[in-house]
């Protein structure tokens, strides 16, 4: 099986060339070429930029993307006309066309059913030229292995390749499939940039309660890690930059560039199984973000048999109606963050709750060894999946019982069975429930609005895009922590009147 990760992409492969020497020598190479690409012209021009100047580049979605504003513009024929032209075989799907979410912004377009279909046919198959993958770019599989298990990113590997190839300009082999990722600036089909190039304000505006604030705040952590890594990978990989008469990677292009070039690539890319370990990742033109994601289809981009990547569908389409693929199992907080969407009828999204036992607890350690007898860990997390809190409650209950435990002998009548059981004790399962109600509770207070106020500014047509996918995010959340704890609710009602008192212990469990 081969999973494609749906895409959209950013705007900023690419500056100015810089000169080709390092410490004021000329770098010599002897790796191998990149002999699957078409020949270039030597690259234009070795001006160099003085840093200050760098520094002063305004990354903007229409600055940067001028260079190629004029091709960006043509029309969609263009990516097509380039890939036709280089040995895509005839296909069944065109490009169309939807309004941008204003209209100061560029169009969004999407690859469409050009006649009806049916499942199983094959409406589009890219030959292996017109695929960018780490083994073709690094010209040496070996090398290309190297790199990957040594933990240096694939990722970082190709957003490099591509922004040394945009300087090159109309030079570039790619130059067709680099201006329709510059003309998507990061929006996915819902024609909204991913949050990791929204200002951090609005992020913890909009995010206020959520945990996609965190998980934005560690990816940026991330994308920076791998900005300080460029210079080992130019090292290690002479092929990728023989061609290209530049200084390291830290010298040519600043941060804010890499980052948003890596957020291109870390949305675009295809995440393919059952191949080699360096063509697992690969770009694709006329895939995503022109293909959109739909988590219910179960169509998708595979690795031919007979070499390329075809899409293959699961169901009919058709013609002019849209055509998406399925990019595994996602909850939505990693959908808005890699493409920009929130999938409402996502059957995988889910929430986290982290618990941990208590370091202080004078019976931790003995707690901590029935846990991981049960397969569990002393800092465990429990998915809230959507329709599923029932099953998540039932999940984490023995856990929380151990955790609660204040005499050691009752740690043996914990039971670690799969669905309702007999609890500790009466006062035991109260203090549980107790802990429940007031995390679950806690939970959806920290958020600035109600579920009604989410609902209310999605259905309007006036409330901003970013503020309209954000609330679509948060209203998911908010249904799964109100389901878990009408769960739990549940379960105090179905308790014997008269229950006892929550025995509540010195060193609770810790909640997250």
């Amino acid at each position: 099986m081969v999973v494609a990760s749906s895409l959209c992409c950013s705007h900023a492969l690419g500056l100015k060339p810089l000169h080709s020497t390092v410490n004021g020598t000329r770098r010599l190479i002897s790796s191998t070429s990149l002999q699957a690409f078409t020949p270039r012209r030597s690259a234009p021009g070795n001006a160099r930029i003085e840093r200050s100047d760098r520094r002063n580049v305004r990354i903007s979605a229409v600055n940067v993307a001028a260079e190629s504003a004029t091709a960006s513009q043509g029309s969609e024929s263009e990516l097509l006309d380039w890939m036709t032209a280089n040995g895509l075989p005839p296909c069944k799907v065109t490009l169309k066309e939807r309004p941008g979410a204003t209209p100061e912004e560029d169009s969004i377009r999407y690859v469409a059913a050009s006649e009806d279909l049916q499942a199983g046919d094959v409406p589009l198959k890219v030959p292996d030229n017109l695929i960018v993958t780490l083994g073709r770019v690094l010209g040496d599989e070996t090398l290309a292995e190297l790199l990957t298990t040594n933990k240096l990113s694939e990722l970082a590997c190709l957003a490099l390749y591509l922004m040394f190839e945009k300087k090159q300009g109309d030079e570039s082999f790619w130059r067709p499939f680099i201006n329709e990722l510059d003309r998507q600036r990061g929006r996915g089909q819902t024609a909204v940039e991913t949050p990791l190039l929204w200002e951090p304000e609005e992020v913890a505006e909009l995010f206020q309660g959520s945990p996609m604030k965190a998980e934005v705040e560690a990816r940026l952590q991330g994308i920076k890690r791998e900005y300080e890594e460029l210079d080992t990978v130019w090292f290690l990989a002479a092929s990728l930059f023989k061609q290209y008469p530049y200084d390291t990677p830290s010298e040519t292009f600043p941060f804010e560039i890499f980052k948003q070039a890596f957020i291109a690539v870390q949305s675009c890319v295809v995440h393919l199984q059952g191949v080699s370990l360096p063509r697992r990742f690969a770009l694709i033109p006329m895939g995503p973000p022109l293909l959109a994601y739909r988590s219910t289809t179960r169509s998708m981009l595979a690795a031919s048999p007979d070499g390329g990547v075809e899409l293959r569908l699961d169901r009919p389409v058709k013609a002019g109606e849209p055509l998406s693929v399925w990019c595994g199992p996602q909850p939505n907080t990693r959908l808005l963050l890699n493409y920009g969407i929130v999938d409402e009828d996502n059957p995988y999204d889910r929430l986290t709750v982290q618990v941990a036992l208590n370091p202080d607890d004078p019976l931790y350690q003995a707690k901590r060894a029935i846990v991981q007898k049960n397969d569990l860990l002393r800092t465990q997390d429990f998915q809230l999946y959507k329709g599923k809190e029932h099953t998540a409650l039932y999940d984490m209950m023995p856990y929380l019982r151990l955790a609660h435990v204040t005499d050691p002998l009752d740690m043996e009548f914990v039971t670690f069975a799969q669905g309702p059981v007999c609890g500790v004790s009466p006062c035991n399962e109260n203090a549980v429930l107790d802990q429940l109600v007031e995390f679950l509770e806690g939970r959806l207070a920290a958020y600035p609005t109600t579920l009604e106020e989410d609902i209310a500014a999605i259905a309007d047509p006036a409330t901003a895009p970013k503020r309209r996918v954000a609330a679509r995010l948060v209203r998911i959340e908010k249904e799964i922590l109100r389901n878990a704890l009408a769960a739990v609710q549940e379960v105090i009602a179905a308790l014997p009147n008269g229950s006892e008192s929550p025995c509540y212990s010195q060193y609770r469990p810790i909640l997250k």
